[in-house]
């Protein structure tokens, strides 16, 4: 016959497994790295670990800074050759510098735009933040479960992106929703929300869904970008009479017809002939980009002035209205 089974008050089984849990707590021990002394320095090669924080941090800083320089030089490009090629002129051409595509970009930073960038940034660190704020813990594991059930309809997302690019001629001016969601998509597709048990790694299952929501968002600046260019540049052509007035004096007869403009003739004048009813759009390198008063997009064109010895381009204040109201 065997032993008999141990009952739970034996001393030799509550012995026993007093000898099987210090057992345990010595290799705990052993498995842990040993705690500095009082006064001895925790690193060994003369190096503070705040020197590896400040670099990381400041790596981080860098690399961030970049990719943000380089998205608002990148939508400069677009609004400046959406609003430029209203007029018929290509930007291409003007020769405008870093720092003129950042300016441009800014016309991107619009309330909306500041409150979308606020909700992403605060979005994955919002159970803390509710927790910091007190509020009850029922309500701080809703809001937990609510992420976690959007983040695993990341195919929704997705989906619903693809379909709208499908319906592209209808969304319009609004196409720019289709990439903001499929990028939306794939990244949410990448979060511990949506992978609790097997976070994605590698090329295909992490890397390329990464690089395609950025293409994404790359596509969604500029389409942004090009729409706020070519609205911004029918806001200045309906309202062109504003605009600084440019008066050309020129010594030969210049080619120059359209509706608004008037010709004079000045005899006995170095100048003989003068141009009024121009409005200035761009002065650049001694070069007037201008249009008269009645400019038509689909019909007329915009002309170029250069300055030199046959010709004095005077710049004059536009007509501005009175009493809130448009003298056109």
């Amino acid at each position: 016959m065997g032993a008999p089974p141990a009952v739970p008050d034996d001393p030799a089984v509550v012995a026993a497994r007093a000898r099987a849990r210090a057992r345990r707590r010595r290799q705990l021990r052993r498995a842990a790295p040993p705690p500095h002394a009082s006064g001895t320095p925790p690193h060994a090669s003369g190096t503070p670990p705040q020197s590896g924080q400040r670099f990381e941090w400041a790596n981080t800083v860098l690399g961030a800074g970049s990719l943000v320089g380089g998205l608002m030089f990148y939508a400069g490009i677009m609004h400046s050759s959406a609003y430029f090629a209203y007029f018929h002129v290509r930007a291409s051409i003007l020769g405008f510098g870093f720092p003129q595509m950042i300016i441009w970009s800014l016309r991107l930073v619009t309330l909306p735009v500041l409150v979308g960038l606020a909700l992403l940034a605060v979005t994955p660190r919002l159970p803390e933040l509710l927790v910091s704020l007190r509020v009850p813990h029922r309500v701080t594991l809703g809001v937990r479960r609510a992420v976690r059930a959007v983040a695993r309809q990341y195919v929704l997302f997705v989906a619903a992106g693809v379909v709208l690019m499908l319906l592209w001629q209808h969304i319009q001016p609004y196409g720019w929703a289709a990439p903001l969601l499929v990028a939306a998509g794939l990244v949410l597709g990448q979060s511990d929300a949506a992978n609790p048990v097997r976070p994605p790694r590698g090329l295909w299952r992490r890397g390329f869904p990464i690089a395609a929501a950025g293409l994404f968002l790359v596509w969604m600046i500029a389409l942004v970008a090009g729409h706020l260019g070519t609205q911004d540049a029918r806001s200045a052509a309906a309202h062109l009479v504003r605009r600084p007035a440019v008066v050309v004096l020129s010594v030969e007869r210049l080619s120059l017809t359209g509706p608004g403009l008037v010709t004079e003739t000045l005899p006995g004048m170095h100048y003989r002939y003068r141009y009024t009813g121009l409005r200035l759009i761009l002065e650049r390198d001694r070069r007037y980009y201008v249009l008269p008063v009645g400019w038509r997009a689909r019909t007329d064109p915009a002309f170029v002035i250069e300055d030199d010895d046959t010709i004095l381009v005077q710049l004059m204040p536009g007509t501005r209205p009175q009493d809130g109201t448009d003298p056109r």
